[in-house]
């Protein structure tokens, strides 16, 4: 395998313009890590906020590689990584936000590395471009639940249904945590409305009170 790898990365906080493509070292994989081949990435907002400068003070070292969500496939492993090989199609956030530093090596490259525990096997029937768009998002709906206790047989409301976390929310709502009821807003066209009630395969009934619309579930 090449030393070097291609990558987006930028030496400077700015806006988009500080953005360069080129060359990049491919790491080695330590114990417990994994070397991933990067077929599909994801950005979020946080992204443009770390490059941005948003976050400096807890920053990782130029130059870096934004990105944290990507799907691909198994190219090496470190000592001590016991449930993946190589070959193997995996999903993954990179960015542990809750272990310190971010990491100067995100997703938009061709490999990147991440931690056994922060990788799960991608779905078969997820394309690698689907899977990549789920990691930070799903767990951000997720850590809403958890955060407030969320218990079967409550109902919900959540702000931006229509948004990339609020979309996910809302089926955690349904299919993992049991709501008895769910309620969402969103700023979006009543069309919108008809993926919510098919991605939830419930009834959705629609108000539009100024210029919100509210979606209900039973």
């Amino acid at each position: 395998m090449s030393k070097v790898q291609k990558a987006w990365f930028y030496n400077q906080y700015g806006s988009i313009d500080v953005l360069q493509f080129g060359e990049f070292p491919v790491p080695k994989p330590g114990p417990g890590q994994i070397l991933v081949k990067v077929r599909a990435a994801a950005l979020n907002p946080v992204d443009f906020k770390i490059r941005e400068g948003l976050f400096k003070s807890n920053d990782s070292h130029f130059p870096a590689v934004p990105g944290c969500d990507a799907a691909g496939v198994v190219v090496e492993v470190g000592d001590g990584v016991s449930k993946f090989k190589i070959g193997d199609e995996v999903y993954t956030v990179v960015q542990g936000f809750t272990a310190g530093t971010p990491k100067q090596l995100g997703t938009l490259a061709q490999y990147t590395l991440v931690e056994e525990h922060l990788v799960a096997a991608k779905p078969i029937n997820l394309s690698f471009e689907e899977a990549a768009s789920l990691p930070l998002a799903l767990l951000t709906a997720q850590q809403a639940f958890d955060v407030a206790k969320f218990e079967k047989g409550q109902s919900v409301f959540i702000v931006g249904g229509a948004g990339g976390v609020g979309s996910l929310a809302i089926q955690l709502a349904k299919h993992v945590y049991g709501a008895s009821r769910t309620l969402g807003n969103s700023t979006s066209s009543k069309a919108w409305a008809q993926i919510w009630s098919s991605i939830i395969q419930s009834r959705v009934t629609i108000k539009s009170p100024r210029n919100s619309i509210l979606y209900t579930t039973p």
